[in-house]
């Protein structure tokens, strides 16, 4: 199935939100939208050929936005605040769901972007219809702290912030201050995604790779095993953070599955 790409900026309440839809050419949309969130390091670019490919396997349209600060969205002069991941369901999702006209939908949330789209689907309950995250994290592991450390001294190499340039332009160097900065901060550390998730009523599909550098199989067992709904998980073999990058047929396969499960309206 061919994909059409559409792209818009949002006015956002700190500057403007870039957002890209993928629908089906030619095609109505065969159920709500899904809608992606990106990664602590990620953008709509970042995502690549995934969003087509998810798209094409559904026959549905899929939304991705940049969070400002990220990609082609605009600035951000200030490191987010540590409630950072339930602000995104209060402060900038609604922001992009009003301007798109998006009534019902699916959410999908990799790494950071799992977390936010468990507090999005909590705070739209009659509007979210199924949830899927990707390598989320559900509370600070010591393995995640040590995954970001490493990545902090990598990003001490100024060529490693020119490549992550390509993505986000001259906010590179805030983004990596963003995502280390905030999950490193000791006033962080407790911070978890437990009194959120009895709150998601809608199916779970938490995906998790067995390599998986910034959390254990841990993380996706207490998403299926803290929310409301129906869930299950799943953790993935050969496979490490990034598993739409790594195995891509296989998580369009998974997350096409149990999309089909719940067609909704569009």
């Amino acid at each position: 199935m061919e994909t059409a790409t559409s792209d818009c900026w949002i006015d956002g309440p700190e500057g403007r939100i870039f957002a890209r839809r993928w629908s089906p050419a030619g095609e109505a949309a065969a159920g709500v939208p899904v809608v992606l969130l990106h990664d602590s390091l990620g953008c709509v670019a970042l995502w690549r050929d995934f969003p087509a490919a998810l798209s094409a396997a559904t026959g549905r349209q899929v939304v991705a936005y940049d969070r400002p600060g990220f990609g082609r969205s605009d600035a951000r002069t200030t490191r987010p605040s540590l409630d950072f991941i339930a602000e995104e369901a209060t402060r900038y999702f609604p922001v992009v769901r009003a301007a798109l006209g998006i009534d019902r939908f699916a959410v999908v949330g990799h790494s950071v972007g799992g977390g936010m789209a468990c507090h999005v689907a909590a705070a739209a309950p009659h509007a979210c219809e199924a949830l899927a995250t990707l390598s989320a994290q559900a509370f600070v592991e010591a393995r995640t702290r040590a995954g970001i450390e490493a990545a902090k001294a990598r990003f001490d190499d100024p060529a490693e912030v020119e490549r992550l340039a390509r993505y986000h332009g001259p906010k590179a160097a805030w983004v990596v201050d963003a995502w280390t900065g905030c999950w490193l901060d000791p006033a962080f550390g407790d911070w978890s995604l437990a009194p959120v998730l009895p709150r998601v009523a809608c199916p779970v599909l938490a995906l998790h790779g067995e390599r998986d550098e910034y959390g254990s199989d841990r993380h996706p067992a207490a998403i299926a095993h803290g929310v409301g709904g129906p869930a299950r998980f799943e953790v993935l073999r050969d496979v490490g953070h990034v598993p739409h990058r790594e195995q891509p047929e296989r998580v369009v396969a998974r997350l096409a599955a149990f999309l089909a499960a719940r067609p909704g309206r569009p």
